[in-house]
């Protein structure tokens, strides 16, 4: 396994786990050019815990269930790999917000509040300039 190279730990980019294609396309829409967007299903294929490093914050939908469960994903993220990525959940019911905050879940919204909220994350993750 390789390590990082400093180029890669500069690239600006994201998760999106969800299969609502209209939303990863508002999420595009307001996404700058110089930051990326990686959309899974599956937390594994983002890599190994170096790798996931390499991410500057995650999207969760959490109205997902059928696909992957997001409980296994912040539980892998936050107890697996110990990394402490922020994470940013949107969709889901009053139960399943509050499983994702004792897991540590960062901050909830609506699908329309994160796209709203999302350039406000680019700033706020733009670190390295």
């Amino acid at each position: 396994m390789a390590a990082p190279t400093i180029e890669q730990r500069m690239k600006r980019k994201y998760v999106v786990m969800t299969t609502d294609l209209a939303t990863v396309e508002r999420l595009a829409a307001v996404t700058p050019p110089e930051w990326a967007q990686v959309v899974c299903t599956d937390f594994e294929e983002l890599g190994e815990w170096d790798d996931v490093l390499l991410f500057r914050f995650l999207l969760l939908d959490l109205d997902e269930w059928e696909v992957f469960d997001p409980l296994d994903v912040i539980r892998a993220l936050r107890m697996q790999y110990q990394i402490n990525t922020p994470v940013f959940c949107f969709g889901g019911d009053e139960d399943i917000q509050d499983e994702m905050r004792m897991a540590r879940a960062d901050r909830f919204f609506d699908r329309d509040e994160m796209i709203e909220r999302l350039p406000e994350f680019f700033r706020q993750y733009a670190w390295g300039e």
